[in-house]
């Protein structure tokens, strides 16, 4: 699934579309010959498919949304939950990305313990970036991207939720983001 990230070059920001999920095969799926699958979320930074690349800044990157989902309710019924900022039409998830030889240039984004908002949907949510703090997402240390992972989400009085009879599936857009696209 493609989407929009900012990378850092030359002390210049680009705007670049990349597939979501970096490539993940498991000893068992190499065995039995099985293709990579991916994995989009980053949420333990000891892993060691990440531990070497969060330390890198030349590897970080802004994920350009208006808004995520998370599924609600009974399996095989599952809707979709749309979670925005309000007063914010384009939010930044602090991400990372890379050129992998499986699947080209790709990203995936670092999570958080949710806010109050969030659950029953999930337990975890995307470490949303003020517009202050891209500079220092994307040249901090790693102790500054620790910090942003265990920092306090953003409170949950700032978050819009807006549950929907969509299917989690389906693969419908979020309510009324004509605006917000517009703006892209």
């Amino acid at each position: 699934m493609p989407g929009l990230v900012v990378l850092e070059r030359n002390g210049r920001r680009v705007l670049r579309s990349m597939d979501w999920g970096f490539p993940r095969s498991t000893r068992e799926m190499r065995l039995a010959g099985e293709e990579p699958g991916r994995i989009g979320l980053v949420a333990e930074l000891r892993n060691p498919m990440w531990s070497t690349m969060v330390v890198d800044p030349r590897y970080r990157c802004l994920i350009v949304l208006t808004h995520f989902a998370n599924p609600a309710g009974l399996p095989r019924a599952k809707t979709r939950t749309w979670f925005s900022v309000h007063g914010e039409p384009i939010l930044a998830w602090a991400g990372f990305c890379r050129n992998t030889p499986e699947f080209g240039p790709v990203y995936a984004g670092m999570t958080m313990d949710a806010n109050a908002a969030i659950p029953p949907t999930n337990d975890r949510m995307p470490v949303l970036l003020e517009r202050s703090e891209y500079g220092q997402w994307l040249h901090g240390s790693i102790e500054d991207v620790i910090r942003f992972q265990f920092r306090p989400a953003f409170e949950a009085g700032r978050m819009k939720v807006e549950h929907t009879d969509d299917l989690w599936n389906s693969g419908a857009a979020p309510p009324a983001t004509e605006r917000q696209f517009a703006l892209i």
